[in-house]
């Protein structure tokens, strides 16, 4: 596998949490405008990214492979803490 190879199968591996991130912190600045008014929507989902990140990590280190149902929800998880305690937990 050449680096070009690398580059892409990293960022296939962290797209999911990515995707999520960005569409979570989308919805919750539209269904709580009014309470996530002071709180950047950058920092909503750029938290919620790292956090489902970790969470894919955290699945690949445990069962050893990437693509586990148990992962993807575990991302879910990690991208719903990550928008309750920055966005209405830490002001």
């Amino acid at each position: 596998m050449g680096p070009l190879d690398g580059f892409w199968h990293l960022l296939n591996f962290v797209a999911p949490a990515f995707g999520v991130a960005l569409l979570a912190a989308s919805a919750v600045k539209w269904l709580w405008r009014r309470e996530l008014a002071a709180v950047a929507w950058r920092r909503l989902a750029l938290g919620s990214a790292i956090a489902g990140i970790l969470a894919l990590i955290a699945g690949l280190l445990v069962f050893g492979r990437d693509g586990k149902m148990t992962t993807y929800v575990a991302l879910i998880v990690a991208n719903a803490l990550a928008l309750w305690w920055l966005g209405f937990f830490r002001r």
